[in-house]
């Protein structure tokens, strides 16, 4: 890997919702290598830079390919050196989901990612963000049930939009820290060993988060 790009919105209205764990996770990389952020108005983009470059896109979540593809491009590095780190709503928090190709699964960031370099096959590394909802039944699946938790009160319904821009509960703090740990553990992995044995730790359940 040569390339690392967490996938996020700007802007103090989305520092720290569920849609920027990408952010969050390179984040954490750069504060356990000490390194600062820089901003590049060329790139419209953060960008780190030590061992790898790690980018994060100030271009809002759908136009995410063209910052990163064009320092991808600008660097000559490959779409395959690439590791793409963006949240899951089918994950639930505290599972992570490496893979060396496929689709967007609907990620509108992963989709443009995609659209620019012209293939699916970008590794990436899914975050899981959807441990407090479950899929409503009934005729709209795109709606989502907050499990009840102790000393909140969120609405009993809530749009896949609204849950995913929204930020977490203060009672998934302890979950979420681990989560953004583990997977900044698991970019170093793939960056020193390979992905493929990335994936042999990182893929299976946390034993204990």
């Amino acid at each position: 890997m040569r390339l690392i790009a967490g996938l996020g919105n700007p802007g103090r209205e989305y520092l720290r919702t569920r849609h920027n764990i990408g952010f969050m996770v390179l984040d954490r990389l750069a504060a356990d290598a000490r390194l600062s952020w820089d901003f590049s108005a060329k790139w419209n983009a953060g960008w780190a830079k030590s061992d790898v470059i790690m980018v994060k896109p100030a271009t809002f979540m759908n136009r995410s390919g063209e910052a990163v593809v064009a320092i991808a491009n600008f660097y000559k590095i490959a779409a395959a050196e690439v590791l793409v780190v963006l949240d899951d709503l089918a994950l639930p928090l505290g599972r992570l989901r490496l893979r060396t190709q496929g689709s967007s699964g609907g990620h509108n960031g992963l989709e443009s990612i995609i659209e620019h370099f012209g293939t699916e096959a970008i590794p990436r590394l899914r975050v899981g963000i959807g441990a407090r909802a479950v899929v409503a039944g009934g005729a709209d699946p795109g709606r989502f049930e907050p499990e009840p938790q102790p000393g909140s009160t969120p609405p009993a319904t809530m749009s896949a939009v609204d849950y995913v821009l929204g930020r977490f509960f203060e009672e998934e703090q302890p979950v979420l820290d681990a989560t953004i740990h583990r997977a900044a553990e698991a970019v170093k992995c793939a960056v020193d060993k390979g992905l493929f044995a990335a994936m042999n730790v990182f893929n299976q359940p946390p034993e204990e988060i």
